[in-house]
């Protein structure tokens, strides 16, 4: 069922809308980006968790990293709604490729079609378990571009209309914008380089330092499991979270899961 309906802005929407744009003119690091998504885009769009992913154009897959304000949403849920078959983002993911237009993914009604953005039904207990509760997917670029994102803004307290919708539309080309520039500032030119390109500049020996990292192993047990120095294994996990574009040892760990560098069953025994 595809339902007609206008969009149009409020003048303080359409105000604060400006002020949201200028602002992301001067966003080019993380915390930039952080500040930037509390203040007048919260206003636009109520949020709770915002997700994003970016794919150069020789990929078939988003890198995600997620910003969080809620105490119930963390490493855990984040690995399960990405999850390539199973999470809920990629579902809606699927459906956003299909349309380009917004998905909101809400449990109080069935999928239904408007002129500028669809929901599609989710059962409760699922989105309760996801602890994204009612979320909305949107993304700029598609396979022919350069690079392309996505972003999902989750837990949120804003309404399900044409008018959220208008103001996603609206927004997505300058956080886009804004979301290359910063990852680009944190990975370098590993932003736009395959995952093929990035598992070619990790070593041997960092794979094995980032499988020790994933076990919650420190520094100074790590060097005497490896019979290195401390120090050495210091500038191996350095480069290991420069190398993978994060901020630090539980991000390169969580990471180097969905990159396939390490195994979540080696070593266990």
């Amino acid at each position: 069922m595809i339902v007609q309906a206008e969009a149009e802005l409020s003048a303080e929407q359409r105000l604060v809308f400006m002020e949201v744009i200028g602002e992301s003119l001067r966003i080019s690091h993380r915390t930039h980006l952080f500040n930037w998504l509390q203040r007048g885009l919260q206003y636009l769009i109520g949020h709770e968790v915002m997700m994003y992913g970016i794919r150069s154009f020789r990929s078939d897959t988003y890198d995600y990293e997620y910003f969080t304000t809620s105490r119930y949403f963390g490493d855990e849920q984040f690995e399960a709604v990405i999850n390539r078959d199973t999470g809920i983002v990629q579902q809606a993911l699927s459906l956003w490729n299909e349309s380009s237009l917004p998905v909101f993914v809400k449990h109080q009604s069935p999928s239904m079609d408007f002129n500028n953005y669809q929901t599609h039904y989710l059962d409760e207990a699922t989105l309760r378990a996801s602890e994204l509760k009612q979320f909305v997917v949107h993304g700029f670029g598609d396979n022919r571009t350069r690079i392309s994102t996505i972003v999902v803004f989750g837990r949120l307290n804003t309404q399900v209309d044409e008018i959220t919708a208008h103001l996603l539309e609206l927004i997505m080309p300058h956080l886009h914008c804004a979301l290359v520039k910063v990852s680009a500032n944190r990975g370098g030119a590993q932003v736009y380089s395959t995952q093929e390109v990035m598992l070619k500049n990790i070593t041997k020996r960092e794979i094995e330092i980032l499988q020790w990292l994933h076990m919650g192993k420190t520094n100074w047990e790590i060097s005497s499991i490896l019979e290195i120095s401390p120090l050495t294994v210091k500038n191996h996990v350095q480069n290991i979270i420069r190398k993978l574009g994060v901020e630090n040892r539980g991000q390169a760990a969580l990471k180097g899961i969905r990159l396939g560098l390490v195994s979540q069953a080696k070593y266990n025994s």
